[in-house]
């Protein structure tokens, strides 16, 4: 052995026992860490297995999505007919196809949202709220805001909210329409107390009461559906647990409140339907909207508290045909056949949605934009005897209306 501790090239390192002082004999580091090695190879392939499982299922022809699951619409397979500008826009259109379709996406969400929410109390997005006895608010677009009273209206933009209607309803008036103002409330107005307690209030009042208290005594007919709600919630829930929404009996109650303001202008207008022309029915559903933006449709369920009506509706959607009376589209009108009941323009978003089965059988023609904004162009094209304008709450913090989009 040479004085550096070499023999044919290898090193030796001799280990001595500390008490006895004698020397074991040399071990080669050749023989040691072997095993080391193996199982790194073992992690490595594992590794690399785990991360081809997603595509080795989408190869063998199975589709990692859920499209039922999720509360949005899912990537497709981009085309490939031949142009350059198919060609250039293939790479971007298969990523995204592939990110929404992978293999197992749907089962790897649905743990992760099931260890989150169910296991860990959390909600697994910042868009939905884990509120208290399985209640889920939305948190986005201003929800979380409204329910904290987070940032008053500033005195500038309640005049420009008083201005806007105002000048809405004298410009409907100067062509003999009636004109109705609401504001439907988030769930959390009336079961503020199904929020989390880690939300805290800021200030006592809401944008939805200074825009309330800014239209009083103006003469614009602004229907606040909040003292209804509260009275019908002591008898029956009437918001969806899994949903943003109101839901069948909810929305009936803000019905009644507002066909009884129309029907202060327009007479002509029937009376609105009473509880008797209901049967009311219970069945149990998968989650809806909000179970949808965490992943969780299937795993989510709740009792839908539904009113079936005893009589026959009369009002047909004509436009898009085909479509359900509650479907969310941009452009919606319901006729009924013969009929020479008043028309009606109706400004809305998606608070509406449920209550057009019960709206339109109030009205020859009914035509449903979903636009906050008003839109004098539509009406003058339509001829309606009524216009009712329709905002949820929590827009109120994403939304200011323009004045000068009403002419003079």
């Amino acid at each position: 052995m040479a004085a550096d501790g070499t023999t044919n090239g290898r090193t030796e390192v001799l280990h001595y026992e500390s008490e006895s002082g004698t020397a074991k004999a040399p071990r080669h580091e050749s023989e040691s860490g072997g095993g080391g090695r193996y199982e790194s190879l073992l992690v490595a392939l594992m590794f690399v297995v785990v991360i081809a499982l997603p595509l080795a299922s989408n190869l063998t022809g199975h589709d990692g999505a859920d499209p039922q699951a999720e509360n949005r619409e899912l990537a497709a397979m981009p085309r490939f007919d031949g142009s350059l500008n198919s060609l250039a826009a293939f790479p971007n259109g298969f990523s995204a196809w592939f990110e929404d379709h992978f293999g197992f996406r749907a089962l790897l969400i649905r743990w992760y949202g099931e260890s989150r929410l169910l296991v860990l109390h959390v909600s697994p997005s910042t868009t939905v709220v884990d509120g208290r006895d399985g209640w889920l608010f939305y948190g986005d677009d201003g929800g979380t805001q409204d329910y904290a009273n987070e940032t008053p209206l500033t005195r500038s933009e309640v005049d420009v909210w008083r201005t806007a209607l105002v000048r809405a309803r004298d410009w409907l008036a100067s062509r003999g329409i009636a004109y109705v103002f609401t504001i439907a409330p988030d769930k959390h107005v009336i079961y503020p107390e199904k929020e989390p307690a880690s939300i805290r209030r800021i200030g006592p009042t809401s944008r939805m009461d200074q825009v309330f208290t800014a239209l009083a005594g103006t003469g614009v007919s602004a229907v606040d559906v909040r003292p209804a709600l509260a009275a019908a919630r002591a008898r029956e829930r009437i918001y969806f647990l899994t949903d943003t929404h109101w839901n069948d009996r909810g929305a009936f109650v803000a019905y009644q409140q507002i066909i009884d303001a129309v029907r202060r202008q327009v007479p002509a207008v029937p009376p609105p339907w009473t509880r008797a022309d209901f049967q009311p029915a219970e069945r149990t559903i998968e989650g809806l909207d909000l179970a949808g933006m965490i992943g969780l449709t299937r795993v989510l369920h709740e009792t839908d508290l539904t009113l079936t009506p005893i009589r026959p509706r009369q009002a047909k959607v004509i436009e898009p045909r085909g479509a359900e009376a509650t479907a969310e589209e941009g452009y919606l009108v319901t006729e009924i056949p013969g009929s020479t009941l008043p028309r009606a323009v109706i400004f809305r978003d998606s608070f509406t949605s449920r209550l057009v089965p019960y709206l339109s059988e109030h009205f020859s023609r009914a035509v449903y934009l979903w636009q906050n904004d008003f839109d004098a162009d539509v009406v003058e094209r339509e001829h309606p005897d009524v216009v009712i304008q329709e905002i949820v709450g929590r827009h109120l913090y994403e939304f200011i209306p323009s004045p000068e989009l009403v002419p003079r």
